[in-house]
């Protein structure tokens, strides 16, 4: 199995945790991410010490707070294939949040290191701008749950939506160096959900121009996929609809990528 790969708990965790990722765990500096599946009634609560934490509500509704605020009966779709933006709780570092499921709730914990400027928040759907990318078989429905505009200290979270027989993040593009204003450092996590768990399955490549890294995954349903530096195009397979979740971090929040200069002719195309 690659090393990239990380497969989600076939049975929750008592506390609910499906995945858990830290910095550590992952070799890198700045992405943290954990998926959580609670039944009604059941708690989660964590302290957000030095990284600022949004917790993405998947699927279901759930009771949420913080230290300062509180949110009653949040959360819209019953799955990600509803396809209506998500609701997020956004949480500064040195602060706590507590959800409770009202139904059954699937909520990915995104973080990453905090200075602690923002107040908590509630994002709702519509603070999340959709987007169309891409022409043709490249083309994806982008939801913007954090982007460049929004503001954290360190997070950027986007949800993906490619049809079946599509490719996304393509052309393939990277975001590994530090050379600002052309490119910016971010590690990168897909969080993959296919809408046939028992047989779909999508193949995601992580590769960079020496080879030196050059990895082809085939994806599951509940695949994470971890990105640490070159290129990650997806293709998504005809019949099948493709989900992914993905949370981005670095030294300075920019988004700032290089396209693959052997496939950015297809950008003249559009």
């Amino acid at each position: 199995m690659s090393h990239l790969l990380v497969k989600s708990k076939k049975t929750p965790e008592q506390d609910g945790s499906v995945i858990k990722l830290t910095p550590e765990s992952a070799g890198w500096k700045y992405v943290g991410f954990e998926v959580y599946q609670l039944k009604p009634g059941q708690t989660l609560e964590q302290e957000t010490g030095d990284r600022e934490v949004a917790a993405v509500l998947l699927s279901g509704h759930a009771n949420a707070s913080t230290s300062s605020q509180a949110w009653d009966n949040i959360g819209k779709r019953m799955s990600v294939f509803d396809y209506s933006p998500a609701y997020t709780v956004y949480v500064s570092s040195g602060d706590k949040l507590n959800l409770e499921a009202l139904t059954d709730l699937e909520v990915a914990i995104c973080t990453a290191p905090g200075k602690g400027t923002y107040k908590a928040r509630l994002i709702t759907p519509e603070d999340v701008a959709v987007a169309r990318r891409g022409y043709g078989s490249l083309e994806r429905e982008i939801h913007n749950i954090l982007p460049a505009d929004k503001p954290a200290d360190s997070l950027f979270i986007f949800e993906v939506f490619t049809p079946e027989g599509n490719w996304s993040s393509y052309p393939p593009h990277k975001h590994d160096e530090e050379n600002l204003p052309h490119e910016s450092y971010l590690e990168e996590t897909y969080y993959h959900r296919i809408d046939h768990p028992e047989n779909g399955f999508a193949i995601q490549r992580v590769y960079t121009n020496d080879k030196s890294l050059d990895e082809t995954i085939v994806v599951r349903d509940g695949d994470l996929v971890l990105v640490p530096k070159g290129y990650h195009p997806v293709s998504n397979p005809p019949g099948y609809k493709l989900y992914y979740l993905n949370v981005m971090a670095g030294p300075v929040r920019e988004w700032r990528f290089t396209n693959d200069k052997d496939h950015a002719w297809l950008l003249a195309e559009n």
